[in-house]
């Protein structure tokens, strides 16, 4: 070794760290409720899962999509806001286009493969349902001869025709699409960003006024539109872009903010599914049936809104700084318990379009599990911990072949 280098390592080992630069610090609690969002989704999606009357939408008018949404457009801000800052608006949007071919064609993959394998269980000796007809999916087997101009499986390809249960997909592709447009907008002002994302909303309230609200067309034969209006949903989606993104402030910790954001999550519960379906509250009954357009789930009423941004700022206070709080402390077995579960739940939320993917799949295996051993309590809990198995193997898959391992050099 040279004088020269000797003196230059001296010198590169004497510099004080903090000149490299700060390696950014992944908000642990963006996977973690993204992670339980998954668990949640699985739940809700399984035909008679008993399990679905108790998950968080039957206590309050916003449920886990909204969660999954929010916490996307948080992530999509880390994953393409960056983009748009180092290489610029048109590879920026070329980034986001990539997503969208991603996930459309995770979208079409999963539809044909629910879709054969509802055929092959309708087909089972030992089955008595038909699981295709429990998807709504009679045009494609019974009717598509009644419409002579409509091509379901070209109408399917080109989103024209969208059955229910596919639905969430194709709505995240078009908030995606939004997004290098109001990325153009905040380089004018961010004012003009907030300004089109709630136009776009209450363009896409349909109850507002006697004028259809916009919206996809959900099948070429009937007017019905896709249950998940992009244009409504959008909101929530670039609320958590906007937190991310630092056009929103951070609200502050405050007992008053956190008095009141607990109000409304209380005041929610006699008006929930749990306050018709468990305490019999009539009144409560003909409230959501009065109020539904401020409620509904299709354009994203404004009251799931605000009931979501309370319960988000009550678990993101919760959770503390980054979720610091969600760090296992102590040395107890609850400590332990938790200490092995978080890195869990965190890896589903990290892996959220494949383990998302896969659990709308596995939900239709489920059911058929269910239906063939029963939904006795025992049962039904196995076959849920079966299919969240399912989940957290589907996440550290993608996780490894994401990590790409077959480029990294094999070691000295």
């Amino acid at each position: 070794m040279t004088m020269t280098s000797a003196s230059n390592i001296s010198m590169h080992d004497a510099m004080p760290k903090t000149a490299a630069p700060a390696r950014t610090v992944r908000d642990l609690r963006l996977d973690f409720f993204r992670g339980l969002a998954m668990f949640i989704i699985l739940m809700a999606h399984t035909p008679g899962n008993f399990l679905t009357s108790w998950i968080p939408a039957r206590w309050g008018f916003s449920d886990a999509t909204e969660i999954f949404v929010f916490c996307s457009g948080m992530a999509s801000a880390i994953a393409f806001g960056r983009a748009f800052d180092t290489v610029g608006w048109t590879l920026g949007s070329a980034r986001v286009g990539f997503r969208v071919w991603q996930v459309y064609w995770a979208h079409v993959g999963l539809f044909f493969a629910t879709l054969a394998l509802t055929v092959f269980l309708t087909d089972l000796d030992i089955t008595t349902r038909n699981y295709w007809g429990q998807l709504n999916l009679w045009p494609i087997f019974v009717e598509s001869d009644k419409w002579e101009n409509a091509n379901i499986l070209l109408s399917f390809m080109t989103l024209r025709y969208v059955p229910n249960y596919f639905d969430i997909l194709p709505m995240y592709m078009i908030v995606l699409v939004m997004m290098p447009v109001l990325m153009a907008l905040s380089r004018v002002h961010v004012g003009l960003v907030a300004l089109a994302v709630v136009g776009t909303w209450i363009m896409a309230q349909s109850g507002f006024s006697d004028v259809t609200s916009i919206g996809f067309p959900a099948e070429p034969w009937t007017e019905r539109q896709w249950f998940f209006n992009p244009f409504g949903w959008q909101l929530v989606f670039f609320t958590g872009f906007a937190f991310m993104r630092g056009w929103l402030p951070k609200p502050p910790v405050h007992p008053i903010l956190i008095g009141l954001t607990l109000f409304i999550v209380l005041a929610n519960i006699p008006l929930s599914n749990i306050g018709v379906r468990e305490f019999g509250l009539d009144w409560a009954r003909e409230w959501r049936i009065d109020n539904k357009v401020w409620i509904d789930k299709s354009d994203f009423g404004l009251l799931r809104y605000v009931h979501f941004l309370s319960l988000a700022y009550l678990c993101w206070v919760a959770a503390g700084d980054k979720g610091n709080r969600l760090l296992a402390t102590g040395h107890g077995l609850a400590a332990r318990i938790w200490g092995k579960l978080l890195p869990i739940i965190l890896k589903v939320g990290q892996q959220s379009l494949a383990v998302f993917v896969v659990s709308m799949f596995t939900a239709r295996v489920m059911g058929f599990a269910l239906d063939m051993l029963g939904r006795d309590t025992l049962t039904s809990l196995a076959v849920n911990a079966v299919g969240a198995g399912v989940l957290i193997a589907t996440a550290y898959v993608a996780g490894w072949f994401k990590s790409q391992p077959w480029r990294q050099k094999r070691g000295a």
